[in-house]
């Protein structure tokens, strides 16, 4: 197991094995995000799809998903859906 010091997490933790993206932006999450931070990140963007009822054919659709991305991981964290309430006990 190769570990890295995640930006998300602010520790070191479980790297990806390989980018989940093509370009400079997959690179970018190889090398700073852990496994466990983009599984954290794949949950919120789930929630994400299901409460805005993103198409994912939309293009206007995908870039929402890359800015809240970059947010959740490189930023001041992502944010939930107006007036959602988690169902988890």
């Amino acid at each position: 197991m190769v570990e890295i010091y995640c930006h998300k997490l602010k520790r070191s933790a479980e790297a990806l094995a390989a980018a989940p993206f093509p370009g400079h932006l997959g690179e970018r999450i190889l090398k700073q995000i852990s496994k466990p931070a983009w599984q954290a990140w794949l949950n919120h963007q789930t929630l994400l799809i299901n409460e805005y009822r993103l198409n994912m054919l939309d293009p206007g659709a995908r870039e929402y998903l890359k800015a809240e991305l970059e947010k959740f991981l490189f930023g001041e964290g992502g944010s939930k859906p107006a007036g959602y309430r988690s169902t988890e006990m």
